[in-house]
């Protein structure tokens, strides 16, 4: 089993992985559906790891349940692109950079998804900075991976169905392993 494989199934059964701040569903189980959703619409290889992995910040920082009560952004995008860096190609560690900043952008450009976001996920987006500015909108969505993090970000909104069946992590394992850096 590589390194990255046990690294990533180490962090996936922490006590944390059992909530999903303020959502109706697991954060692993949560992520286990984003990648899943990923696979189904047929996304590169990449961009399935990146989809599985885009709240792995979440699990890396201390405290996020009691941060996400008090209002304070851990910035989970950050700290999981930080890690996943280490370990994986930009294509895989930017779109998670760029989750949080997609759903920003999408509350800016599409005037029907703040309707469709979680209560959760509302609440999350004024502590995460609100919607873009337009010479935000720009900045955005000319980084690399801008369009990949607004995929990622749009399966993340779909991924949040309480008990529904999931591949397992060790599913992924080929595809990780794959990706990884040795």
């Amino acid at each position: 089993m590589s390194q990255v494989f046990q690294e990533i199934e180490k962090i996936f059964t922490t006590g944390i992985s059992e909530e999903y701040l303020g959502e109706d569903v697991k954060l692993v189980e949560h992520m286990l559906q984003c990648g899943d959703l990923a696979k189904e619409a047929g996304a590169p290889d990449y961009l399935v790891v990146a989809s599985l992995l885009h709240d792995i910040g979440h699990l890396l920082v201390d405290d996020a349940v009691g941060a996400q009560d008090s209002g304070i952004d851990m910035h989970h995008d950050a700290v999981g692109a930080r890690w996943l860096e280490e370990r994986f190609p930009s294509t895989v560690s930017e779109p998670v950079r760029l989750h949080v900043a997609a759903k920003r952008y999408l509350v800016t450009t599409n005037h029907d998804y703040l309707s469709k976001l979680s209560h959760a996920s509302v609440q999350t987006l004024y502590m995460q900075g609100g919607p873009l500015n337009q010479d935000e909108v720009i900045e955005f969505i000319s980084r690399e991976g801008a369009e990949d993090a607004v995929r990622v970000r749009l399966w993340d909104d779909l991924a949040k169905v309480r008990d529904k069946p999931t591949s397992t992590l060790l599913e992924f394992k080929s595809l990780i392993d794959s990706l990884a850096r040795s």
